[in-house]
Formats: C-alpha cells, structure tokens, sequence
C-alpha cells in the first residue's frame, strides 16, 4: 500500500490538497461553543403564587404536580421546595432518556392538572436544563433619568430584546429588573358614603365597560357584515370618564368619586449595577451558533444601542467567551511552540534542516483534516473537544518523529530513498497502530461513565480518537511522500547524529552499562516502585475541576427577616456603600424573572457578583464581608464562593456530602423548632461532625390572623364574603385587564397605604340587613413561626439535617443509628447525598479501568504474539503515574479532571515508546539463528543494548519536544493556562519518569519476564 501510494505522489498530493479544501470548509461551517451540546437529563418546574405561604404552595399546587409526575419513564428522582410565594420542582431523568419525550409528556401532565389545582395562578414554567442554556453574555442597561424606568423597561422588552434576537445564532433574551404599571383606581371612601354609592358598583361598571361581544352579523342585502362592539377601556381617559349613577339618579364620572392613575406594579426584584438600578438582559446562543462569531455581534449591537437610545446606558459583562478564547488560545499556542520546538529539537539531534520543515507541514495538515472528521461525526468546537486535540498533539508529534527517524535509520543502512521510505514506514506500523489503538483503550471507555462527565468525555474521547487517526494517516501516506520529495535529490550522504546527541548516547550508555551490570537488583528496586502509585493516588488529595485563580466572588445573602424587596435593596445599597475597595459589581435582589432561572427565590434574598482588580483584593473584600455581616446582620445567612463559570454551573451540585431525610409518612406532620432541638441532641451521641439544618428546617416569622367565626355567624356574614372582604382589603385587587396589540394593562381597585390594623378598621363587610361592620371586629391577629420552606420527594414532605465535613466511618455509623433515634419521634429516615454518589461513581470508574487495562492486555498480546510481554507495558505505567504524582505534588496541585487527562495522555506516550521498544527487540531477537543457550543469551543481551541505542533518540525527541512545548503553559496566566496547568505538570512529571521507564526499565523487565531459549 505504502509502496503504491509513493509510487504517485502527483496524485496523493492532490488528494491531499483536496481533502484540506473541505477541511477548510468544514471549519467555517463547525459551530463554535463554550460546551459541547449536552441533553442534561432534568426539567425544573416553577410555580409563581404570589401573597401565599409555604404550606398553601405545598398543599395546593406541589404536592398535586408531583403526585402526577411519580408516574413518568425513566424518572430518577423527584425533589420539590415549596416557599413563600414560589414553589420549584427538580425532575432527575436516567442518563439515555429521550428528553425530548419526556418533556412533551410533563407538559401534558402539567396540563391535566389545570382543573384541579387553583385557577388564579400563572401556569407553571417548564424548562429543560442544557449547556447551552448558559448565558454567553449580560447587557447591563441603567436608565440616566431613574424616574423613566417603566419607560425603559419597555424598551428592553419590546425593541431591545427583539433586536438582539434578530442577531443570528442569538435564541433566547432573557430579562430581570424591568418593572410593569397597571391602572390604579383608589376610592375616595367618604364620598362614596355620601352619595350612596357602594364600591361593588365599580367593579360591575368597569367589566360592564370592557366586554366585547362575539359572534355578531348582520345581512345587508346580498352582503353580510360582522358586526364588533368597539371596546370603550382603550386607555386611562375613558376609566376616569366611566359613568356611574347614585340611588337619586345622579350620574357622575368615576374620576369625581377615585383617583384614577397609573401605578408601578409591586415590586418582586430588583436588579443594581454598581449602586443604579437598571436591567440586566442575558443572551444565550443557538446550538449551531459560532460563539467567536456571536459575541462580536453583540458588542456590534450594543454599540448601536449606545447611539440610537441615548436615554440608558450600556454595558457588557460576565462574557464567557473568554474561556473559548482562552482554549483556543491555548492550542494556537500548542502548535506554534511545539513546531518551534520540534525544529530546535530535530535539529539538535540530527542537525538537519529539512526535517523540521516536514513536521511543519505534517502537523497543521493533521490537524485541519481532523476537522472534517468533526464534522463527519457532528462534533463542535468547545473546550473540551479542542482539549482533546490539545492531547493528540503530543501523540501526533511522536508518530511522526519516529517515522521520520526509522526512515532515516534505513537510510544510514545503505538503502536507497524509496525503498527507505517503503521499509521505513512498514516496519513501525504495526507498532504505531498498536500504541494508538492502546491509547484508545484507555480513554474511550471513560466515554461509558454515568451522568454528565461520561457525556463530556464523549467529545474529547471521540476528538482524540480522530486526531490520533489523521495522525496515522499523515505519517503512514503523505510524510514518507514529503520525505523523499525532500531528499530524492541529496547526493550527500545523510548528516548521521548530531555531536549534542553522541554526547546523550554516551551518557546513556555509561548509565546503561551500570545498571545492566546489577540488573537483578535494578530491576528489584524499579518493581517496589510500582506500589507507591496505587498508595499515591490513594493518598493523593481530590477535588473535580482545578482551582482557578479568579477575581470575582458570589455573595449570596438570606437576611432571614420578612423584608419586602424595597427594604432588602435599601440595606444592599449601604453594603456597597461601605464596601472598602472598587470592584465591579451586580446585584440581583429578590425573586428573579428570568425565564430561565432555575433557583427557588425569594424576596429576602439577594446575590452579589463582584469582579476585584486582584486576587488580594478578592479575599479581603470576602473577609470584611464576613465581618460586617457579623457586626451588622447576625441573623442574615452568608454564603461566600467564587464567582461559577460555566464548567462550574454544570459541575457544581447543591447536594451535600451526607443527608438525612425525616419522614412521617402515616400524617405528613413536620417536625417544630423544639422537636429539632431534642433530634439534633439525640443525632449528637453518635457523631461530633457539624450539622446543617436543610431547608425543612428553616423558620420565619409570620403573622397569622384568627377568624372570630362565632361573631361572623351572629351578625349574619357568611365566611366567604369576609374572607373576600379581607383579601381584598390589603393590597387591592384585579378588576379586569385592557388588551390592545398584545400588550394587557391591568386595572385594579387599591387602598390607601397604611398598617395592617388600619387597613382592616378601614375595611368593612355586609351583615344582616345590609349593615356594614369593621374587619378588625372579627379577626385576631397573632405572630407565630412557621416552615420557611417545604421539602418533599416521591413520598411526599421531608425534613433533611445535613452535613458536609464527615468522615465515612461516621457515616456507616449514623447509617445504622439514626433509624432508631427516627423511631423514637415516629419516623421514617432516608439517607442520600454525593457520598452515595461518589461510592457508585468510584465502582463504576474501577470497573472501566479493569476494562480499559484488560483492552489494553488483548491487543498487546496480539501485537507481540505473547502472554507475557504485555504486562512489560502494563507494568510501565504505575511508574509513570508516581512521576506525575511526585511533579504534582511538588506544584501543590490536588488529582482533578484535567491532572487526570494528563495522566492519561502521558501513560498514551509511555505505552507508545515501550510498544516500540519490545517491537524492535522481538525483531533483533527473531534474526539470532544460534542454538547454543550461552551464546544466545548474549545475542539477546546486545539486541536489547542495541534497541535501547536505536530508540534513544525517538524516545528523546518525543518527550522533550513534548515537555518544552508544554511549558509556556506553566508561565502562563489567565483561566486558560490555569485550566490547563494540571494537565501539563502531570505530563511533564510522568514523562520525565516514563522516559527513564522505556530505556531502563523495558530492557531489564524484556530480559527477566521472557524466555531467552
């Protein structure tokens, strides 16, 4: 094959030429994004109920939704959390439902619930969790005139978020802070008193006033005409001259009798930038979107914002583009420095010019016809697939290193350059597919790990498979091809090692000669090496993402008082008037409206973004807020983090480590505050680890009115109409709506602003013969404390005490205690949390590395024709993992997901020059034709000398070109290089030991473990 391919590179090379023009088509048309497009298996169900308490949400609504949802396919787990006003429910799917499906069969649910659950609510939001739900960006827009925001909320809705989605590739604006106005209508009790007129009366003139009638025609002769009855509530001047009459037949105007104006609907959130209040407007990205092509656009716009509205200011944050950026960055960085260097180091080992020019043009054509293939497989470009072709690099170098020096070997053999070439590819094919298909074997299957992280080891596993493939591809057809078009006309003889190299192949040789003479005592000393890896990564401090040095933090605040959102901005804004240092800052307070938010808020939240200058800054700021919390507000609860990227708003899990969940399952009754006390001193007999008091466990204080229904039923009033009375004595209540275009204008009846008693001695209802009597008679008002939130899954409400910093033997522990400390309160314990999770993920990943280890074994032994010498590779890699371990160690850097890839990648190169090294020896060994046993073991002895002298220089050049294109990295600064800085310390730390591995370790293992007959 090799042979006719050479035979005519006119036609190989247009081929070539060929492929690399849709390649570069293939890039334009690729989608670009943060994360690859991943069908996360939930769905968050919202409920918005406003003026209601926890236990209204639970009883009316949730509890019904879940009852109904129980039933669905594939459904893991079902968690709900029922607060004031809001409820939310989290539905878990199995990995491989068809989400799709199954959020067309929810809403079909929700839908049959609509009879049985109150009508006067919004119907509940329904949205589907994916990566790509993630904003890209956040416009901040702050009115210059903050007496215009209702004007300005209107323009965000209705032009700014309409220009924003005409962008291309943009599928969602979403929007929080805007405010909306209704119609307020407040009458003047005393003049309604003088002329007689009761309230009722405004209510049946105004939905008088705004019926339409339907389905009205009338015939003309031969023509028909629909007849419309015009709608007379087309704006505030009509309401205010509605006509209403008096018992003496008067007619008068209602503005004569109320005050008819517009009014800012109550006020839910807010939302700051800096200390001014304004809206943010998030934009998030279609899946085929190009985000390097997106976000320019969006500053584009918002530019032309800047110009055309020049009412508002604008301005962009949070621009989570600048990880893509970074990634790509980062492999622009790979290939320049590992071309640099792979010259520098080609040059210093075989002081030819030529060369390096062959790896120039062999290493980007790889990598430009691997796109094609991404777009054969329907693979984007994102972080984690250019990760992955970050990881192929290496190995592409390493293919083509060795092809180009075999060829070179067979030349300095005497052979002529096309038969050069031909042997010089034939004889490390095999070995080279053999390393790449063992690579594979180790890192594909980590693709069938549960839950998320398998689905994102998809695109990198499938993106290093494709890299490794075009890098055969090259090495095996077109890099033989460019060899000789190169050297075909080379008189001279071929420069043979440079003087830098025959100085390393005499060291080497000294150092081999001296552990080949105590070889059996080497090779002893090398095996006890092998279990400190395995007590190393037990050891070996975890953690999932690698720490990122960043300069922004999330405060997130729960004053744990019955605020309104007006007092809780009121208290924010003086925490940013003390803040000690100028940071930039985002504040969003209360309950979001989002569409898209996920959180279960509330009015008495708040959630501070803050971007420093510096890290020093970041965590002073962090620790004053500790303490002016602590001076100020002890009762609020403070949360404290670093600001989520976008890795970490997938990654990161609300689940704690252990969790306790108490159940009474015979009367669905929760547990007081004195309960809790005895529970938690009953809980601390068996561990002294803190705890945490879930949401279940969360009080506020509420008032509680008592109706007097003896004195109701006295003065002849039924209890609906006093509860109708009350209800609608606080705040006012809807009346009927103005729609015109789309756009509804509700109108209400309000009252007069005042306390809670004034109101109710203001307000009065109708008893017997039309007498009215004062609320306040028949109503006793007292503060009581009540569940803040309501928890509940599939078996219905639960209250949870967690804990986070446990050790697993208190778990065992408390496993088998705390059912029995449950049955002395008469309930039911459930346990759950990450530790569970953990434990099952770990048997899984144990399982997959038996797997990966024994793929690994079947083709080894394929490859050697041998049982015994593939455990020569296998034995290899421990001492490579306990180099990475030593180098990450030393950097102060925790095993996390990217150290980890570097593990992997680097165990690939191992696998790579070991694979080649036995290769060659079993072929030197082949050729011995003596039988006398004394002899032949000497002529193993100097094919295994002679093999480590001829893989030398490979080996070398893989590895150093590797390491020193790697290290700009570790010099580097931003959150790319800190992403990236784990893998590259693992690495550098398991070659520097697996190169000593492949020369030393190889031939002595190769010489004791193998039959020298």
């Amino acid at each position: 094959m090799v042979r006719f391919l050479i035979n005519r590179p006119i036609a190989v090379f247009l081929s070539f030429i060929g492929i690399l023009f849709f390649s570069v088509l293939a890039i334009q048309n690729l989608p670009i994004s943060l994360l690859p497009s991943i069908e996360v298996p939930s769905v968050v169900i919202k409920v918005d109920y406003p003026n209601n308490s926890a236990q209204v949400v639970e009883n009316s609504i949730l509890d019904q939704i879940r009852t109904e949802l129980n039933s669905l396919n594939n459904l893991k787990s079902i968690e709900s959390t029922a607060s004031s006003e809001t409820g939310l429910i989290k539905l878990e799917f199995n990995y491989g439902t068809r989400m799709d499906l199954a959020y067309i069969e929810i809403n079909e649910k929700v839908d049959r619930l609509q009879e049985s659950i109150p009508r006067d609510i919004d119907r509940p939001r329904i949205i589907r969790i994916n990566t790509s739900d993630i904003p890209i960006v956040r416009l901040q827009v702050i009115p210059k005139d903050a007496d215009n925001f209702i004007g300005l909320s209107e323009l965000a809705d209705r032009v700014l978020k309409k220009r924003l989605e005409q962008i291309e590739g943009v599928s969602i604006v979403d929007i929080n802070g805007a405010r909306e106005q209704y119609i307020s209508i407040q009458p003047n009790k005393e003049q309604l008193a003088a002329l007689k007129i009761p309230e009722s009366q405004i209510e049946s003139v105004l939905n008088s006033a705004n019926q339409s009638l339907g389905k009205l025609s009338i015939k003309d002769g031969q023509y028909r005409y629909f007849v419309r009855m015009a709608n007379r509530l087309d704006d505030i001047n009509e309401i205010k001259k509605l006509p209403l009459a008096t018992p003496s037949g008067e007619v008068i105007s209602l503005n004569q009798i109320a005050t008819v104006q517009f009014e800012t609907e109550k006020v839910l959130s807010y939302h700051l930038f800096g200390r001014d209040e304004g809206l943010v407007i998030t934009v998030h990205k279609q899946n085929s979107a190009k985000m390097t092509e997106l976000v320019p656009l969006v500053y584009e716009a918002i530019e032309r914002f800047k110009i055309d509205y020049p009412d508002a200011d604008f301005d962009l944050t949070q621009d989570q583009s600048t990880l893509l950026n970074a990634g790509i960055d980062n492999l622009t960085t790979s290939l320049i420095y590992g071309g640099v260097f792979a010259f520098l180091v080609l040059f210093l080992f075989m002081g030819n010019f030529k060369m390096p020019i062959i790896m120039g043009i062999t290493l980007p054509v790889s990598l430009l016809i691997s796109f094609i293939l991404f777009r054969a497989v329907g693979l984007s470009i994102n972080i984690i697939s250019l990760s992955g072709l970050a990881l192929g690099l290496g190995m592409l170098i390493d293919n083509a290193i060795i092809v180009i020096d075999n060829i070179t070997r067979k030349r300095k053999d005497g052979l002529d350059i096309f038969e050069a070439c031909i042997q010089g590819v034939n004889e490390v094919m095999a070995p080279l597919i053999s390393s790449v298909l063992t690579t594979l074997a180790v890192f594909v299957p980590l693709v069938f790990l549960n839950g998320l992280t398998g689905s994102l080891f998809y695109d990198q596993a499938v993106s290093v498979a494709i890299i490794l493939g075009t890098s055969l591809l090259v090495a095996f057809i077109l890099l033989p091809l460019l060899y000789r078009v190169f050297f075909q006309k080379s008189k001279r003889k071929i420069k043979e090692d440079s003087f830098f190299f025959l100085l390393i192949l005499k060291g080497y040789k000294a150092i081999f000669n001296a552990i080949w003479k105590f070889k059996g005592l080497s090779f002893l000393i090398l095996l006890l090496l092998i279990p400190l890896a395995y007590f190393g990564i037990a050891s070996f401090e975890k953690s999932g993402l690698p720490d990122i040095e960043k300069t922004e933090s999330l405060i997130s605040i729960n004053w744990n008082e019955p605020i309104d959102a007006e007092a809780n901005k009121v208290r924010v804004k003086e925490l940013l008037t003390d803040l000690p240092v100028s940071a930039i800052t985002e504040t969003d307070i209360g309950i979001s409206q989002f569409l898209l938010a996920l959180e279960d808020g509330r009015v008495e939240n708040a959630e501070l973004y803050l971007k420093f200058e510096s890290k020093e800054e970041k965590f002073e700021t962090e620790n004053w807020f500790s303490d002016y919390f602590k001076a100020r507000h002890p009762n609020a609860s403070l949360k404290i983090e670093d600001a989520p990227n976008a890795f970490d708003q997938i990654f990161e899990s609300d689940n704690r480590y252990f969790i306790s969940k108490w159940k009474n399952l015979g009367r669905n009754e929760l547990l007081d505050e004195n309960s809790l006390s005895k529970l938690l001193a009953d809980i601390s007999a068996y561990t002294n680890a803190p705890t945490q008091n879930g949401k279940g466990f969360l009080f506020e204080e509420s008032l509680q009115a008592v109706i007097d229904s003896k004195a109701l039923a006295f003065y002849g009033i039924t209890e609906s109409s006093f509860k109708n009375a009350l209800s609608k004595s606080l705040d006012g209540f809807l009346v009927t709506e103005i729609r015109r275009f789309g756009e509804v204008t509700p109108i209400k009846i309000n009252r007069s602003q005042g306390d809670l008693r004034s109101k109710l001695a203001n307000a009065t209802v109708q008893g017997r013969d039309g007498q009215e009597y004062q609320l306040t008679n028949f109503v006793n008002l007292e503060f009581v404390n009540i569940e803040k939130n309501i928890t509940a899954d599939r078996t219905g409400p639960y209250q949870s005490i967690e804990w986070e910093a446990i050790s697993d033997e208190d778990v065992l522990e408390l496993t088998k205690s705390l059912p029995k400390v449950g049955a002395k309160y008469g309930l039911n314990v459930d346990f759950s949390g990450s530790y569970f999770e953990s434990k099952e993920n770990l048997k899984q990943l144990i399982f997959i590395l038996v797997i990966s280890v024994s793929l690994l074994y079947f083709i080894l032994a394929a490859q050697f024709e041998s049982l015994i010498q593939p455990l020569i590779v296998i034995f290899t890699l421990p001492l490579g993992i306990l180099g990475a371990l030593v180098v990450l160690k030393l950097a102060g850097i925790t095993l996390n997901v990217m150290s980890a890839i570097g593990i992997i990648v680097m165990l690939g190169i191992m696998v790579n020059d070991a694979i080649l090294k036995i290769d060659t020896i079993n072929r030197f060994k082949a050729e011995i034709t003596s039988k006398d046993k004394s002899e032949r073991k000497n002529m193993i002895a100097e094919a295994i000398a002679k093999t480590g002298q001829i893989r030398l220089k490979p080996i070398l050049m893989t590895s150093i070109t590797t390491i020193l294109a790697l290290l700009p990295v570790v010099f580097s600064a931003g959150i790319g290089a800190d992403l990236q800085r784990p893998l590259v310390f693992s690495v550098i730390g398991g070659l520097t030991i697996g190169t000593f591995t492949a020369l030393y370790f190889v031939p002595l293992a190769y010489w004791f473990v193998t039959k020298k007959k």
